[in-house]
């Protein structure tokens, strides 16, 4: 299992609950910004990401196209298993596209469908 792929997070997906039962483990994380993003709040209906985030509310992402504007967040090293996993457990309000980090790297992030 090759861990060659970029997931920049910034809410649920940095907690360690979250990455051991999505990834069952703890990938490399190192932290890093999304520019031209801004964080709101969604709330979550699916009991199972309630569960294992312990959270109802989590943030989302909506491009602004602003470079003033910036979300904080790690990006982790997965592999392509571990990208699917999150996949599943992002819910429908999300979906994954690639983005260029403040760091100059492409990550893949999970941004508001809206």
């Amino acid at each position: 299992m090759a861990a060659d792929q970029l997931l920049f997070t910034y809410g649920t997906l940095q907690q360690s609950e979250v990455q051991l039962d999505t990834f069952g483990r703890l990938p490399l994380a190192e932290a890093d910004a999304l520019p031209g993003y801004r964080v709101s709040y969604a709330e979550i209906d699916d009991p199972r990401v309630v569960e294992v985030s312990g959270l109802a509310v989590h943030p989302i992402v909506t491009a602004t196209g602003d470079p003033r504007d910036k979300v904080t967040g790690s990006v982790l090293l997965i592999s392509d298993d571990e990208l699917e996993a999150a996949d599943e457990y992002e819910v429908a309000l999300y979906v994954r596209t690639a983005a260029t980090l403040s760091s100059g790297r492409t990550a893949w992030v999970y941004v508001s469908v809206r």
